[in-house]
């Protein structure tokens, strides 16, 4: 009996294999879905996705199906973006059908649908445009954005000077330094790196990023607005965890690299002395005198592309896409990572080489490839301001401070311990010698 219970089992697992082949080959195809590796039944494409480096696993792919394909998640689809043009038409070309944010579980759990990254609400855009104005009119006002900065470096500074020069893990008081900045365009004040009530925020900003990468990371009168408490108020913690933990992660990995290669740091200070000096703190208008340093700094983000997949999108409607067909509500990824890392663009794109982001007579080189942020209508509403940080901090801490590694730099691992949606350093500890 229990050998014809187990016949059984199997035989209506190969039906279900069966069947579960035979649906999916009737939808893909020209003038179908794109074409996919075939899923099992509920479990989908477990055996080729490979959850802890999506996006390598996604090249491979790419490279057996061609730049759009289809992989299961689960029983569900989800469209794969893979290479410039491909992403470029998504989500430049053909931006209105493509702009509505695709189904993740992390933002649900978080955000309820409401607020800017995760939303598709009505009151998305209202909300976007809003905080994007915000952000702009904050460089109009008695302190721009740039001078709210500038002020939260010196405290940096400060905090990097108690050290005195003995190994330190920089994560925490990175992540201090660019969530004051918001702290004072939301709050009109910042917060001293020891407050707990700050740490706590800083703590559980680090935790959801890193469960985005974990398997989760797949006027209250007016009825018809979108400016009711609750939307505000998810809306300003995006602001926090879209405008803290992926910037000083940038930062945080950016000055690993440098610790890695004390030849481009020495280069990127050389610059920093010959422009700015010692007088004075370095501003966003230098950076045009500073092609170097403009260039190590592209480079960092293009290295480490922080969020690989980018975030997902889909179409509100069946969709035709060159030779295919996307059904309305399927998910769709835009993988940054094929864009950032393009081997045509940039040569030796897993090397970290400033010399991408350089013309052959030392001058700063433009690349439409540049997608950290993404693209399109759902770019990151925060890009200025994570570019203007970004380019501050580094050059300020630079001119500053000369960074040491604890162990041979040879000996330095690069490689992200997390690699999901999200691209984590390694956890590491340098000295800061005061120059």
């Amino acid at each position: 009996m229990e050998l014809l219970g187990a016949a059984a089992v199997v035989l209506l697992v190969c039906i279900a294999c069966l069947l579960s082949f035979a649906a999916w080959r009737g939808k893909s195809g020209k003038g179908k879905m794109p074409p996919g590796p075939a899923p099992l039944p509920i479990l989908g494409n477990v055996l080729q996705v490979k959850p802890k480096n999506l996006a390598k696993t996604l090249q491979k792919l790419s490279e057996e199906y061609g730049p759009v394909f289809t992989v299961h998640l689960g029983s569900d689809p989800v469209v794969v973006l893979h290479g410039h043009d491909v992403v470029k038409e998504a989500l430049i070309d053909r931006a209105d059908e493509f702009a509505a944010r695709g189904h993740m579980p992390i933002g649900d759990r978080a955000n309820n649908g409401l607020g800017i990254i995760f939303s598709n609400n009505e009151g998305w855009l209202q909300v976007r445009r809003f905080a994007l104005t915000t952000l702009r009119n904050f460089g109009m006002g008695k302190r721009s954005i740039e001078e709210r900065i500038q002020e939260e470096t010196e405290y940096l500074l400060e905090e990097i000077n108690k050290t005195k020069g003995t190994p330190f893990d920089p994560t925490f008081m990175l992540s201090c330094a660019i969530s004051n900045v918001i702290c004072s365009i939301v709050f009109g004040k910042r917060y001293d790196y020891k407050d707990k009530k700050f740490l706590a925020l800083m703590n559980n900003m680090n935790n959801i990023f890193e469960m985005m990468n974990s398997h989760w990371g797949q006027e209250k009168e007016n009825p018809n607005s979108s400016f009711y408490m609750k939307n505000l108020i998810t809306s300003t913690f995006d602001l926090f965890i879209a405008g803290t933990e992926t910037t000083s992660t940038t930062v945080r990995y950016g000055l690993l690299l440098l610790l890695k290669y004390p030849k481009i740091q020495e280069k990127v200070q050389e610059e920093i002395d010959r422009i700015v000096g010692r007088s004075r703190r370095p501003c966003v208008a230098d950076r045009t005198q500073m092609p170097y340093t403009d260039a190590v700094v592209h480079e960092i983000q293009r290295f480490i592309t922080l969020i690989p997949l980018g975030l997902p999108h889909t179409v509100t409607k069946d969709t035709r896409f060159r030779e295919y067909v996307i059904p309305k509500g399927t998910t769709i990824y835009p993988i940054l990572s094929s864009v950032l890392h393009d081997s045509k663009e940039f040569p030796n794109p897993n090397e970290f080489n400033p010399e991408h982001f350089l013309n052959k007579n030392g001058t700063f080189r433009k690349s439409e490839f540049f997608m950290p942020f993404s693209a399109g209508k759902r770019i990151c509403p925060g890009e200025g301001l994570a570019r203007m940080e970004i380019f501050l901090l580094i050059a300020t801490i630079l001119q500053n401070f000369t960074l040491k590694p604890i162990i041979d730099p040879q000996e330095i691992d690069i490689t992200p311990t997390l690699s999901g949606t999200g691209n984590v350093p390694p956890a590491y500890q340098l000295c800061a010698l005061p120059r």
